[in-house]
């Protein structure tokens, strides 16, 4: 998605050769328009693959996710890496590592959100080594639905992720392949 590109190199900030910030855009400010055209080009995606909801995982996920839902006519969920007085009973739990936070949370959802027989599409705004979406799709399967595809806004292409995810039996599709971060700039797999 070049529009998607674009934006990465002209906001997006390179801390080190691992680590992206685009907060001006997805993490923190929110560019409404790019996170529509995202979420038409999900849905055009995944159209006719019966999706039934949209899952992400709070927060940074919940701009694009959103657009997708949207798009697609369906509900969106978002994984809750909190507990609340509201979310403590009948959870799914899953164990996530976050890459970037460089700490493990448990995240849940409400079982009456998701049930058995579903088709749910996984929206992430980064794929690191794949251990969010994994968390989200053991939720998924766990609850008797099954992982239509991952959706993903920015890959590290070189960290294993979407190999792993691939490996897996999974489909990922990545909006914008990342495959050097560096000072010099950022360059894309299809460079």
């Amino acid at each position: 998605m070049k529009a998607l590109q674009d934006k990465i190199r002209n906001e997006g900030i390179v801390l080190s050769e691992t680590v992206l910030k685009v907060d001006s855009f997805l993490n923190h400010q929110v560019d409404p328009q790019l996170m529509f055209d995202i979420g038409q080009f999900f849905a055009a995606a995944y159209e006719g693959e019966g999706i039934t909801k949209v899952l992400t995982l709070e927060s940074s996920g919940i701009a694009p996710a959103v657009m997708t839902a949207l798009a697609l006519k369906v509900p969106l969920i978002f994984a809750r890496k909190q507990k609340s007085l509201t979310l403590r009973d009948d959870l799914y739990v899953e164990e996530v590592y976050s890459f970037t936070k460089q700490v493990k949370s448990e995240v849940a959802i409400s079982r009456k959100f998701l049930s058995q027989g579903e088709r749910v599409l996984i929206i992430d705004d980064f794929l690191a080594y794949g251990e969010a979406a994994f968390g989200m799709a053991r939720i998924v399967e766990a609850a008797g639905a099954s992982v239509a595809g991952i959706g993903i806004v920015i890959e590290k292409s070189f960290q294993s992720g979407a190999d792993k995810l691939k490996e897996a039996g999974y489909r990922v599709d990545s909006l914008a392949r990342v495959a050097v971060l560096s000072p010099d700039g950022i360059q894309f797999v299809e460079e």
